[in-house]
């Protein structure tokens, strides 16, 4: 009985470790807790995100003097991962209005997902303010990247995807205090290199948020290096995502 409490003990104490960030402080990993189904709105309203705490997105670079914050939230559930960002803002700097275009040249928020880390292959989702969306495959060999898109984009393989907007209307050039993103990438969708994850899975990503009021200024969950042209593309940099 005492080595099977022993046991237990041991069991929990790891436990505690893997799923506590307290435990380590360490701002390079972050929980993705665990959910149940939930609706998209792009308001970030529904009570399921209660369960989970703000990550920072900090500011990389910068041609503003002023302070804008940015910060996103993630869950998971048995069918896909769910991802929210908050982000204050002056004017929304996009005129782009069909999905699968450059969005990165215009205000936008972007995702990385690196679920095998074996591969040099990763995911990249961009999502901008007046809900247009972007979903490649990224091959990286040495630094040389090319972006390809989904197959039968359709159905159980779609993601969810709205905005809203905050302090002004969602148009191009509105004036505005901040805008929402929310979005729902199903599991299905990034098979086979990524299937459900199970608790303790551990995958590599970054958050990023490019904006264009004054000049070019961009966020990152996990700092690349600054002032180089695609710079997001730096894999080797990404933090990890360890799931509930």
């Amino acid at each position: 009985m005492k080595r099977l409490a022993s046991t237990i003990l041991i069991v929990t104490s790891v436990c505690i470790d893997v799923f506590s960030l307290s435990c380590s402080n360490d701002s390079s990993k972050v929980i993705v807790r665990k959910t149940d189904e939930f609706k998209v709105t792009g308001k970030g309203d529904a009570s399921n995100w209660n369960k989970t705490e703000w990550i920072n997105i900090s500011v990389q670079e910068s041609d503003s003097p002023e302070s804008r914050t940015t910060k996103a939230k993630i869950l998971y559930s048995d069918n896909g991962i769910y991802f929210l960002f908050q982000n204050e803002d002056q004017k929304i700097t996009a005129t782009l209005n069909e999905d699968f275009t450059a969005l990165f040249k215009e205000d936008v928020i972007e995702v990385f997902l690196w679920p095998d880390t074996s591969l040099p292959v990763y995911y990249e989702y961009e999502l901008s303010p007046l809900n247009y969306e972007l979903i490649i495959l990224v091959p990286n060999i040495n630094g040389k990247t090319r972006g390809w898109r989904p197959w039968h984009y359709e159905g159980k393989n779609k993601i969810q995807h709205e905005t809203s907007v905050q302090g002004g209307e969602k148009k191009s050039g509105a004036s505005i205090k901040g805008w929402t993103a929310e979005f729902f990438i199903p599991f299905n969708l990034l098979q086979p290199m990524a299937g459900s994850p199970k608790s303790g899975t551990t995958w590599r990503g970054n958050l990023y948020r490019i904006d264009y009021d004054k000049g070019y200024s961009t966020w990152t969950w996990q700092k690349t290096t600054p002032n180089v042209p695609g710079n997001f593309h730096e894999p080797d940099k990404f933090g990890t995502l360890i799931f509930e």
